[in-house]
C-alpha cells in the first residue's frame, strides 16, 4: 500500500496578526455570568471593575460563551495586594469538585516581593497548579508596572497557548488537556484578611477574536487494524477495542506497527497500558533494515519513570529523560495501569505528556527528522505484553 502524506499547518505557525478583534465587554454584563464567590463586579465608564470582600472564595466573572481557539487582548490595572487572573478554556461542571472553576489561567499578581515573576505567566487554577511562570524571562519580568495599566495579548491555538505582557514575550506553552470553555475575570479570595477588604483589579479594552477550535480524531477506529501494518516481530490484534501487542523474549526483532500515513507537525495522544516489558510511541521514524526495524523518535513506553521520556532510535539515543523519580512516580504515571500519553511534534518543538503531566521537551530541536511514520514497538529479546487504544490526532475544526 502506497503511503498518505500528511501535512498540515502548524498551529504554532499560524498568523495571527491581521485578526478582526471584537469587544467582549458592553455596557452591562449581558452574556456574562459570575461563578465561584461573591467578590462585587461593576461596569463604570467602560471599565470592569471586581472588588475583594471576606470570606469567601476566589471568584469568576466568566462569559456564558465558549471559546476554543482564540486572540485575546485587555488592559488591567490591580491594587498591590490583591492577586487576580484571567481564566482562559476553563469549565465549571457538577462532577468535578461540586463545581470548582477549573483550567488555564494568565496570571495578574503585583507582589513585587516575588521578583513579579507571575504576571502574564499560565497557571492552572484548581488543577495542576504553574504550568508556564515566568522565572526564566527576565525581559517579561521587567515589563510588568506596578500600579499603573499593562496590556496582555493572548494566542490560543490548538495546543499552543502562548502570551504577550505590554507587546514582550511572555508564556510559551504547549498544552492540550483542554481545548474549548470560558473566558473569566478573577477576583481571589482573601480569606478573613481584613487588610485586603475592597481592594480592586481593574479591566478595560477587552477584545476577542474567535478562530474556531480544535477538536480530537481518531487515527485507530477501535476494530481493525486499517491504517496500521505489522512488520516482522511480535504479534499485534485488536482486542476489546484496543490494539494488543505480544513478544517473546525469544524473538530478537523489534515488533514495530507501523502506520501506512506520514506525519509532519501533530499532536497524538493514547491510552496504553504496559503489562511486561519495554515499548514506545515512534514517529517522526523510518522502516531500516536490521532488527530494530525504524529509525527515529520514540516516547518511552515501559514499566519505569523513564516512560515519556524521549529516545531517538538510529541517532543520539537519549535526547530528554523524565525528570520525575520513584517517589513521584504514582502521582504521574501508573505501572500496570491504563495511562494517558500526548505528543506534539511541531517543527522543531517536541513535547510529551503523560497524564497531563509534561515529562519532555525539545524547545529547538535542530537534528531530529520533521516527519516520518507512527510506530508501536514490541522491544525484542524480551517478553512482551502492552496494550494501547484512543489514538487520537488534534486537528482544526472548520468554522
Amino acid at each position: 500500500m502506497a503511503t498518505l502524506a500528511i501535512t498540515v499547518l502548524s498551529a504554532h505557525a499560524q498568523d495571527t496578526t491581521q485578526t478582526k478583534m471584537e469587544p467582549l465587554v458592553g455596557a452591562n454584563f449581558d452574556g456574562w455570568k459570575q461563578l465561584g464567590g461573591k467578590a462585587k463586579y461593576e461596569i463604570a465608564d467602560g471599565v470592569v471593575i471586581g472588588t475583594s470582600v471576606s470570606k469567601t472564595p476566589n471568584s469568576f466573572l466568566t462569559t456564558e460563551k465558549r471559546y476554543g481557539d482564540f486572540v485575546l487582548e485587555y488592559e488591567f490595572k490591580v491594587d498591590e495586594e490583591l492577586n487576580s487572573g484571567v481564566q482562559i478554556r476553563s469549565n465549571s461542571v457538577p462532577d468535578y469538585r461540586n463545581g470548582q472553576v477549573h483550567g488555564y489561567q494568565v496570571e495578574i499578581d503585583p507582589d513585587t516581593k516575588r521578583n513579579r515573576m507571575w504576571t502574564a505567566g499560565i497557571y492552572d487554577e484548581g488543577r495542576r497548579g504553574w504550568l508556564n511562570d515566568l522565572v526564566k524571562n527576565d525581559a517579561a519580568r521587567e515589563a510588568f508596572n506596578p500600579g499603573d495599566w499593562n496590556k496582555i495579548r493572548v494566542e490560543a491555538i490548538g495546543d499552543h497557548i502562548r502570551t504577550w505582557l505590554n507587546d514582550v514575550p511572555a508564556a510559551d506553552l504547549v498544552d492540550s488537556m483542554t481545548q474549548t470553555g470560558f473566558i473569566g475575570l478573577q477576583v481571589h479570595g482573601i480569606g478573613n484578611d481584613e487588610s485586603k477588604l475592597g481592594k480592586q483589579v481593574r479591566w478595560r479594552n477587552i477584545h476577542i477574536a474567535d478562530l474556531g477550535r480544535h477538536e480530537w480524531k481518531p487515527i485507530f477506529d477501535g476494530k481493525t487494524l486499517d491504517g496500521w501494518k505489522p512488520m516482522p516481530g511480535g504479534k499485534w490484534e485488536v482486542v476489546d477495542g484496543a490494539i494488543h501487542g505480544t513478544s517473546s523474549k525469544d524473538e530478537p526483532r523489534h515488533g514495530i506497527l507501523l502506520s501506512d500515513a506520514v506525519y509532519d507537525d501533530f499532536t497524538i495522544r493514547f491510552q496504553f497500558k504496559v503489562v511486561s516489558g519495554d515499548s514506545g510511541f515512534y514517529f517522526r521514524a523510518e522502516p531500516v533494515d536490521g532488527g530494530v526495524s525504524l529509525h527515529g523518535f520514540q516516547a518511552e513506553v515501559d514499566t519505569t519513570t523513564e516512560t515519556g521520556g524521549l529516545y531517538e532510535t538510529g541517532g543520539r539515543a537519549w535526547v530528554s529523560k523524565p525528570t520525575y523519580g520513584e517517589k513521584d512516580n504514582q502521582k504521574i504515571y501508573r505501572p500496570g495501569e491504563w495511562n494517558e500519553m500526548t505528543v506534539s511534534a511541531h517543527g522543531t518543538r517536541v513535547v510529551v505528556h503523560v497524564n497531563g503531566n509534561k515529562t519532555a521537551e525539545l524547545m529547538d530541536d535542530q537534528k531530529g527528522r520533521l516527519k516520518g511514520n507512527l510506530g508501536l514497538q514490541l522491544h525484542g529479546g524480551q517478553d512482551m505484553d502492552v496494550f494501547f487504544k484512543q489514538i487520537e490526532r488534534l486537528m482544526p475544526v472548520a468554522r
